[in-house]
């Protein structure tokens, strides 16, 4: 289960995606996934379906590998998908027992919350497994620069949400870790109901946060000691420039949009 968590990971490579500007990355991202929700027809969710497939491939980045971080997502897919079925309202009935009905409208509405929690999982992977912290810190600083002049600490901000993504695999990897300590030493973790296999985790919460509050502390120290001052007076190896590459990858993606919102409001 830790394993399929790929959100915050990074993968090197020299693909369209690696090559392109954070802020780029960072808005295109973001208008993804409001078009996820503008959705409305089975034509704008299979454009969705195979604009995702195709940056997927662009991305070069093993697609097993993306479509793991779906895995952690099964349970709520699964609950949500029955809460669906059973609960939402419609009027073509295909089943019905007693005061339970499934409707042809219930399935459609489960298939559509699964598809968009997916994909949703999927677009912020390819964002942060194509980006590197430092990167993805500077593009969202940028994008947020204007809120300076009102005192809103954007550095700091932003500094903090790249922190926070790229500890994800490290808190990961120490989760393992304790597991696997404590699996030796006779703890079981995989017998007993859903309660029981939840209570045998608490063990592994405590060792865990000791070793967060320890990281965090030797980073703080990291970063005091090689005279870190938050904006003050930061300057920077690698300037963030729009190129060709960004603008292809707008225009293009600005050329689906125009044929989703034709699909999505007047089909």
């Amino acid at each position: 289960m830790l394993k399929n968590i790929t959100m915050g990971q990074y993968i090197p490579g020299n693909s369209v995606l690696h090559r392109a500007d954070p802020r780029t990355k960072i808005i295109w991202t973001i208008v993804l996934i409001i078009g996820l929700f503008a959705a409305n027809n089975i034509y704008g969710y299979v454009m969705m379906v195979a604009l995702v497939g195709i940056i997927l491939i662009i991305s070069e980045v093993p697609v097993r590998f993306t479509l793991r971080g779906i895995k952690p997502l099964l349970l709520i897919l699964a609950i949500t998908s029955v809460i669906n079925i059973f609960a939402y309202p419609g009027n073509t009935v295909l089943i019905s027992l007693g005061s339970i009905k499934i409707t042809l409208e219930g399935i459609f509405q489960a298939v559509v919350i699964a598809v968009r929690l997916s994909l949703m999982v999927t677009i912020g992977s390819v964002l942060t497994l194509t980006t590197t912290p430092i990167a993805l810190t500077d593009g969202m600083e940028k994008l947020l620069s204007p809120l300076k002049k009102i005192r809103v600490p954007v550095h700091e901000m932003s500094m903090m949400m790249s922190i926070a993504l790229r500890f994800i695999p490290t808190l990961l990897e120490e989760t393992d870790r304790i597991i696997k300590a404590q699996s030796s030493r006779g703890a079981d973790f995989d017998t007993g109901n859903f309660i029981e296999k939840a209570k045998s985790f608490i063990p592994v919460l405590i060792p865990l946060f000791v070793s967060a509050f320890k990281r965090a502390e030797e980073l703080a120290t990291a970063m005091e000691s090689r005279c870190y001052r938050g904006d003050i007076g930061r300057t920077r190896l690698k300037e963030l420039t729009f190129t060709r590459v960004d603008r292809n990858i707008s225009i293009l993606l600005i050329l689906f949009f125009a044929l989703f919102i034709v699909s999505t409001f007047f089909i």
